[in-house]
């Protein structure tokens, strides 16, 4: 479950970059894959606002579509069905351990902690660069793939 503050910007695109990426790898097929965000701001009348526009368009120039998905919020039940929870920057680290009630047995991470430059991924938001946030983003899910691919491995043994 990759998390960010409204769940229409970095969580989305690191949710399909990370799907990309799983259809290059037989056992892709078997990680489950969702986003959701911190905050309501982006959901209204029970209903989530979709990709933000320039989000969708970077992804799309990498030849990714993520039609169709809504933001959603994280829920304190989600903790009992993902066995991961990436947060985009340390804010969303601080608002996941509350939603989710603490981190008893820590699935709770940041994204960018799997790669050799760490820190938070860039919020484009404020910026408007969805280059430098996809950068980050896939920085972040090519090295979570090194480490599920080790999981994979261990567990085939």
């Amino acid at each position: 479950m990759f998390v960010c503050h409204g769940n229409i910007c970095r969580s989305p695109m690191a949710e399909y970059i990370l799907r990309h990426m799983l259809r290059e790898v037989p056992w892709g097929k078997d990680v489950f894959v969702a986003s959701s965000a911190t905050s309501r701001e982006e959901i209204c009348g029970g209903v989530g606002n979709p990709v933000y526009p320039p989000a969708r368009a970077e992804l799309l120039k990498h030849g990714i579509i993520c039609e169709g998905k809504r933001a959603v919020q994280l829920q304190a039940s989600d903790y009992d069905r993902y066995d991961l929870f990436l947060g985009m920057d340390r804010a969303n680290i601080r608002r996941m351990h509350e939603i989710l009630g603490g981190d008893p047995l820590g699935k709770i991470k940041k994204l960018m902690d799997y790669t050799p430059r760490g820190g938070d991924v860039a919020d484009p938001w404020y910026s408007d660069r969805f280059d430098i946030a996809f950068r980050d983003i896939y920085d972040g899910c090519a090295a979570l793939m090194q480490v599920l691919a080790r999981d994979v491995r261990k567990d085939d043994r």
